[in-house]
């Protein structure tokens, strides 16, 4: 009897232990969020409390509607998406899953089709230039028609598809937190890059973001090959 509480209590121990780490990875993804999030915040704050229109941002001020969509949507899609990526809410609990989907679809497709508007539409200022315009052309074009893949996918039943669509959607729409990231390196040695420089590494950023994500669909997918092999 002693032997077989010691033994629960073990058992109990380790599945906490296991449970644990598969939260690491949307800590991350939320941390990583956080800084496009509270940038936004700061861009919402500044068109509602009537900051002094400048060279920077008078582009937001004539047409506030495209970058508050964009803000919002972002906000949701990048934080509420973090948590899809945590296993025994993926697998144990598909009504929270599927319920999640819902709303981050629309939220995702708002922010792509957004940031294509402003891409577009929004008078381009003098620190970007044309080479980023191109790439945030091809990336937000990219994690619309990935979201839209994995919707078809989803209603085809081909689950392994449609996580594989996702999460290169959601790494594509995560590359403001790792350009962030890569640009802050040069502001701190204060030698901001040039237009072209500053281009490339944004476009480095959403590519790490979609390497990582290839890596992660490949490593779900190897135990599913395994059992086919097996069988």
């Amino acid at each position: 009897m002693h032997t077989t509480e010691q033994n629960s209590k073990t058992n109990a121990s380790a599945g906490r232990r296991r449970r644990r780490p598969e939260w690491l990875v949307p800590a991350g993804l939320i941390l990583l969020s956080l800084i496009p999030v509270i940038a936004g915040a700061a861009r919402l704050t500044e068109l509602t409390g009537g900051a002094p229109v400048t060279a920077r941002n008078a582009r937001f001020f004539d047409s506030p509607a495209p970058v508050v969509v964009h803000i919002v949507s972002v906000t949701v899609y990048s934080l509420l998406g973090a948590f899809q990526f945590v296993p025994s809410l993926r697998e144990r609990r598909h009504r929270w899953h599927r319920m999640a989907g819902r709303v981050l679809l629309p939220a995702g497709l708002f922010a792509a089709l957004s940031g294509l508007w402003m891409t577009v539409f929004y008078t381009l200022p003098p620190s970007d230039g044309a080479l980023l315009l191109v790439l945030r052309l091809v990336f937000g074009s990219a994690m619309a028609v990935s979201l839209l893949l994995g919707l078809r996918a989803v209603l085809r039943r081909d689950f392994p598809q449609h996580g594989a669509w996702m999460t290169r959607a959601y790494a594509i729409g995560l590359g403001a937190g790792t350009q962030a990231l890569i640009l802050i390196v040069p502001e701190l040695l204060s030698s901001p890059p040039g237009t072209t420089m500053r281009a490339l590494l944004m476009g480095a950023a959403w590519v790490i973001n979609v390497a990582v994500a290839e890596h992660c669909i490949r490593r779900r997918s190897l135990p599913q090959r395994q059992t086919s092999r097996a069988t």
